[in-house]
């Protein structure tokens, strides 16, 4: 089939600490476009941060930014309250870390992604998101920012002269405002690797995807997130890829893509 559509599939890597393994990366690698490394803020430390970047080098894969609040015990999943100023100096801390290896590894930097409670926080909060923006914006303007579409996140992206590149995310759930349903919740997150491949096709191609609540929310997505340490991450990663090289849709990094 001829390919009419292109989409980044991207990745949260690198997120072990120490003797702890989290997510599923050696498998996830070769099927993404993107990582999303832990800076060593809720996962990650400097030998898992080099390893992963080797790997991303060896599957040409592009390496992102994956900044958090300092939350190491809750995996960053935790709302930590912090100032602005808080959020902005410690994702700038962040990023300069990342930096540091993807210097050592000549990997360009391709773009930043906020993780978990620190992005759930950034799509609402209006402060947050122009923190996150502005130390994106102060380390290097021309990063690429992913955020949720029509999120605080993605206005403070484009306020502060970023490219922001619209995300959703294959594992899991929408309530009918486009918020994430809440990890507390039941079927919150998707594991059926046929379901997952079906929706996200039908994303790329319609621009819709099914909420909890029995509808369809009208969605953009320029970057699809698979959590690596979700239980079923791989074999959603085959079905996801099997069922957009039938539908004609490439995989690749936004910078690579069609904009």
């Amino acid at each position: 089939m001829t390919t009419t559509r292109a989409v980044d599939l991207n990745s949260d890597l690198g997120e072990s600490f120490g003797s702890f393994q989290v997510g599923h990366d050696d498998a996830l690698f070769p099927l993404i476009s993107s990582a999303n490394v832990a800076c060593g803020f809720h996962g990650g430390d400097p030998r898992t941060i080099e390893r992963t970047l080797a790997q991303a080098a060896a599957h040409g894969v592009a390496v992102g930014a994956h900044p958090s609040f300092p939350d190491l015990v809750g995996f960053g999943r935790r709302a930590i309250a912090a100032t602005p100023d808080e959020v902005r100096t410690d994702c700038l801390y962040q990023l300069g870390a990342l930096s540091a290896f993807c210097r050592a590894a000549r990997l360009p930097l391709a773009h930043v992604k906020a993780h978990g409670a620190l992005y759930n926080l950034a799509v609402k909060d209006e402060p947050a998101a122009a923190a996150i923006a502005a130390a994106v914006r102060a380390f290097d303007p021309d990063l690429p920012f992913f955020a949720a579409p029509g999120s605080a996140l993605a206005a403070a992206g484009h306020a502060a002269g970023l490219t922001v590149v619209a995300e959703a995310f294959a594992d899991r759930a929408y309530h009918a405002d486009g918020s994430l349903v809440a990890r507390s919740q039941p079927g919150a997150v998707l594991t059926d690797p046929a379901e997952v491949a079906a929706r996200m096709v039908r994303l790329v191609t319609a621009g819709v995807v099914p909420t909890v609540d029995g509808g369809e929310l009208t969605l953009t997505a320029e970057t699809i997130c698979i959590h690596s340490d979700t239980p079923t991450a791989p074999a959603l990663a085959v079905a996801i890829r099997a069922a957009f090289a039938a539908a004609g849709i490439a995989v690749r990094p936004p910078s690579a893509a069609e904009r």
